[in-house]
């Protein structure tokens, strides 16, 4: 098994750090958890960016995933989430990147698994806005999925995802549990591993200062982001994939 990520911050694993301060995340936890249940390594690659648009990931990661020697057996594909928080999202446009990477890796012939990314909308500062987008889109592209019968995983409306226990501080990445519970859902839908609930999901914050619409929120998480849009600056800027290159997965990060 030969195995590429891409995509964003989901992807990449954010708000999943181990003890060094570097990202897990579901794509390395599937990895790992392939590598168990085949009882053989897994030959993995990421090469998701955090504040990367569906463009650059179709554009770039894609090929970037299918140039590797030797090519990928699977490719993961995740994106949408950083369009649908600009002022305007054009859900047409983002289906059609999507369908593109499909048309893509089927000519390669490796196989291809989507995902909807997590619905953060309980937590955070305009979450009708993008409940509303990301509904539309999941919708989108798990009807393209079903026409081109590619696996699609729908994280964007599985209930125990929710949960606030799931999520970072900044209620916009998930935390080790949610990771976990994606990579549960992907082995799931690969026929590896089957979707557990969440795990060490926390208690409801009750602290008013951390709630959405807190003083503290806004300074620590909200404000630094609109910052960044102003000065038309990314997170991900100079940013390159966690694992460019194939390297070898045992089964040992547990998922």
């Amino acid at each position: 098994m030969r195995y590429v990520a891409v995509g964003d911050s989901f992807t990449e694993g954010v708000g999943d750090p181990d003890a060094s301060g570097a990202m897990v995340g579901w794509a390395d936890r599937v990895a790992a958890g392939m590598a168990a249940a085949y009882g053989e390594p897994v030959q993995y690659a990421n090469l998701a960016v955090r504040g990367r648009l569906l463009a650059p990931v179709v554009h770039e990661q894609v090929p970037a995933a299918l140039a590797l020697t030797p090519p990928p057996t699977l490719v993961t594909l995740n994106g949408g989430g950083n369009d649908m928080l600009r002022s305007r999202t054009d859900i047409a446009s983002l289906v059609a990147l999507t369908e593109r990477a499909v048309r893509v890796c089927r000519d390669a012939g490796t196989r291809l698994v989507l995902l909807s990314g997590a619905d953060p909308s309980d937590h955070i500062p305009l979450g009708s806005v993008v409940r509303r987008r990301g509904s539309a889109l999941t919708a989108a592209v798990a009807e393209l999925a079903a026409h081109n019968d590619v696996t699609f995983v729908d994280c964007f409306h599985d209930r125990e995802l929710r949960a606030r226990g799931n999520w970072s501080a900044d209620r916009l990445h998930l935390n080790a549990a949610g990771h976990r519970r994606v990579a549960g859902l992907v082995l799931a839908a690969l026929g590896v591993e089957p979707a557990g609930a969440a795990a060490d999901a926390g208690p409801q914050v009750g602290d008013p200062a951390d709630a959405p619409h807190g003083v503290r929120y806004y300074r620590e998480h909200v404000l630094p982001w609109v910052g960044r849009r102003l000065r038309r600056r990314s997170s991900g800027d100079g940013r390159s994939g966690k694992a460019p290159d194939w390297v070898t997965v045992g089964p040992t990060v547990a998922i």
